[in-house]
């Protein structure tokens, strides 16, 4: 068998060496973006080849599978314009770094995750416009993730273990350590913010199982609390929001603190937890994506409320949009619904104030993504806009969402290997391999 090491280096070498090999097709973006689009299919089977060499789990390698399907469907789903032509190679190069850190051993997956979040600094930086000016809240929650990263290579437990929590809540995001995930969302250009959507939680996720069962208890009890107050405070603010991504962006940050909650009171990673985040992550991906259909059509600064009356002449895309709502508001058979329900029975679930808040959070989403899809598809037909529906690039993309998220919440042990949860011992074995 293989060596997990070169497996995981053969297995990101594949977006890595098409991100340099993108730059000879530079001034030609049709061929860019479709080299970008093949670069990825390969990349999923290369680590569908190489599965049983690659040193980890069954729930990590699910998240495997689903970032290069995340980077294809992104890549399918953005316009052919010299503009984006450095964010698809970004997309590239962080699947790569997203292969090394998930597969590797604990300290140079760590230097790949510096080289990512010093990555995302710079663009950050580089893309702010007068629309959306520099966020510096955002470019510091990403350097503060760079500095306990740092410490928790050279230090010893807690410390180390409470610095890579705190990099886990900027990853993975929680209040108030969200100011990243919120700027990556709403300010990255092009197939970034859908990519990332998924990238990001999946290194949180890979991260918090080596770690949540070496935090003190006192920190995850503030977790507890925090994972509470970030639920309410995401549903609160995507209520707020009349700009899409932004929306999209707290209304995920809301589901995600649930996953948080679950995560503190039971210190483990349950491979329903795995389903749910994973399938949330693409969701919002394919809900990031339709948006880009509507700012492809109508400009990156369309206001939403302009924009009405598309199900009747758009009706490929009211089809999708609907659904991938439907599924964003933990619907059955998707997997959001899934996986939390997974979570519910496999928790034993004893606050009546943490059932009060995911009550306020379901029915918040119900009210703010409804809203949502009603501003869009329905309305008043205007003359003076241009209705195209879906080009086939958009189609394939968000089927794509679709049809994954809809696979995760009917049969995701059989279609991805998941396989039943390990007891605390195997857990704790287990993770310990990892890092070996």
């Amino acid at each position: 068998m293989m060596d997990g090491t070169l497996a995981s280096w053969l297995l990101a070498g594949v977006p890595l060496l098409g991100a340099a090999f993108s730059f000879v097709v530079w001034s030609r973006p049709d061929y860019l973006r479709n080299c970008s689009v093949v670069l990825s299919i390969l990349s999923l089977a290369a680590a569908a080849g190489m599965s049983g060499s690659l040193a980890t789990s069954p729930e990590n390698l699910l998240l495997i599978y689903l970032l290069p399907i995340a980077a294809c469907a992104s890549l399918l789903g953005q316009p052919v314009h010299k503009n984006l032509r450095l964010s698809w190679i970004m997309t590239l190069l962080f699947l790569g770094l997203g292969f090394v850190i998930l597969t590797s051993q604990h300290v140079v997956g760590q230097v790949c995750l510096l080289v990512l979040l010093s990555s995302l600094i710079a663009l950050l930086y580089r893309h702010h416009t007068k629309l959306w000016p520099i966020s510096w809240f955002g470019i510091g929650a990403y350097a503060l993730a760079v500095g306990c990263v740092t410490i928790s290579l050279v230090a010893a437990p807690p410390l180390s273990s409470v610095t890579s929590l705190l990099a886990c809540a900027i990853l993975l995001p929680l209040v108030p350590f969200h100011s990243g995930y919120i700027t990556a969302l709403t300010r990255l250009p092009g197939s970034l913010p859908s990519f990332i959507v998924l990238l990001l939680p999946a290194i949180g996720i890979h991260s918090l199982a080596t770690t949540v069962l070496t935090v003190p208890d006192v920190a995850m009890s503030t977790m507890t609390v925090l994972a509470l107050v970030s639920a309410l405070y995401g549903s609160i603010k995507a209520l707020a929001q009349s700009r899409i991504r932004l929306l999209l962006a707290y209304g995920s940050l809301s589901f995600f603190s649930l996953f948080w909650w679950f995560v503190a009171i039971s210190r483990t990673i349950t491979p329903q937890s795995v389903v749910f985040l994973a399938a949330l992550s693409l969701v919002t991906s394919g809900l990031l994506m339709s948006w880009q259909v509507v700012r492809t059509r109508y400009g990156d600064d369309v206001d939403p409320q302009a924009i009405s009356g598309l199900v009747r002449r758009m009706p490929h895309f009211a089809v999708l949009f609907s659904l991938l709502a439907l599924a964003a508001m933990g619907l059955p058979p998707f997997g959001v619904f899934t996986g939390f329900i997974g979570m519910l029975l496999t928790t034993a679930l004893t606050s009546s104030v943490a059932l009060f808040v995911m009550m306020i959070v379901w029915l918040a989403a119900s009210w703010y993504i409804l809203d949502m899809v009603q501003r869009l598809l329905f309305g008043r037909e205007r003359s003076d806009l241009r209705y195209e529906d879906l080009r086939r690039s958009e189609l394939a993309s968000l089927l794509v969402v679709l049809l994954i998220v809809i696979a995760l919440g009917i049969a995701p042990s059989s279609l991805f290997g998941i396989t039943q949860q390990p007891s605390n011992a195997e857990t704790v074995k287990e993770s310990v391999s990892w890092n070996r």
